[in-house]
């Protein structure tokens, strides 16, 4: 029997020729590691939904910073939870807030290390919604100039990127007006341009105590069956003023992450959420499958689907693999 001219097995045979041959690549450098930090706190806090993940305090930072330094991590995605919350969310924008304070450590520990700050107001709001309320409405226009100062805060106690996750329309204008102002021109945004309202969230939101005290976030963020908005979305915060963009979350949403990379060409993250890491976790104690194997596999989906950087819990772990194969 005659064999075609192409077998592509030829080019599978060994682990040489598959890495020679490789057409995606997965590297420490390419992933960001969110970071919980509770006011108050002294140590580490487990956060029982995300096995592995805990919230830490002020004092854990330096160890946290000089640990993802000697991965290779491509930075940390910092989130606070403060003492106390006010229907205003006043914490979010305390120039001596908790987030503000981390940075500060951060910097201290690791110069150089990239210090990426989400912009929201949900984990400083009584009511846990991502703006301040209009009766149970969440005004959008009177939101947008805390949402600005939040972020013109961040930056001024040193944060590298401020990211936006709030989903309020126009407010990656308004932080770029206020950022300008302030002579912070060279600030970049990442903005969450395309955040959709998902399932997957729900052990976040117990790891940074933003549940919405009532209602959901569907008046604000995407829903889950539109596409073609999620182009909208992207493009309206370029034209505001993004740097970066933000697709979240990252698996179920590989189509839309595909799509927003090809339409902008600008540099694109995908936000491996809480949900995703938990499930992952969960089946390999299970043992439904290799943990290892499954995160790698993963993340470098993501890669091939467009994203040029990956938010992930798992960033600290899947580092440490990747490390491990290059010796």
């Amino acid at each position: 029997m005659a064999f075609p001219d192409q077998r592509p097995r030829r080019l599978r045979r060994t682990p040489a020729l598959r890495d020679l041959v490789a057409e995606t690549s997965l590297a420490p450098g390419q992933l960001i590691l969110p970071l919980f930090i509770e006011e108050g706190l002294s140590g580490r806090r487990p956060i029982e939904a995300m096995p592995g993940v805990d919230r830490v305090g002020l004092d854990e930072l330096g160890r946290e910073a000089e640990v993802a330094a000697a991965l290779g991590l491509g930075g940390l995605l910092l989130f606070g939870i403060p003492e106390r919350k006010d229907l205003k969310g006043t914490g979010a924008y305390d120039d001596r807030g908790i987030v503000q304070q981390a940075i500060g450590e951060l910097k201290r520990a690791v110069p150089e290390l990239l210090v990426m700050a989400d912009v929201c107001l949900c984990e400083y709001t009584s009511h846990g919604h991502c703006g301040v309320l209009d009766g149970s409405e969440v005004d959008n226009d009177a939101s947008l100039p805390l949402i600005a100062r939040t972020a013109k805060s961040l930056a001024q106690a040193g944060a590298d990127i401020v990211a936006p996750s709030d989903m309020m329309d126009g407010r990656v204008a308004a932080i770029r007006h206020d950022l300008d102002k302030a002579g912070l021109t060279q600030t970049p945004i990442a903005s969450y341009a395309v955040k959709y309202a998902s399932a997957f969230y729900g052990p976040f939101r117990d790891a940074a105590d933003s549940t919405p005290a009532f209602g959901d976030r569907r008046g604000y963020q995407m829903d889950p069956r539109n596409a073609d908005e999620a182009l909208r979305e992207a493009q309206t915060d370029l034209q505001e003023g993004a740097d970066m963009l933000i697709v979240k979350p990252a698996l179920p949403y590989l189509d839309i992450l595909h799509r927003v990379k090809t339409a902008t060409a600008v540099p694109t993250m995908a936000y491996h959420v809480s949900g995703e890491y938990s499930m992952i976790k969960a089946a390999a104690y299970a043992g439904f499958l290799d943990e290892q194997t499954a995160v790698l596999e993963t993340l470098t989906g993501l890669r091939r689907g467009g994203a040029d950087a990956i938010i992930t819990y798992h960033a600290k772990d899947a580092a440490a693999w990747l490390l491990a194969q290059t010796r």
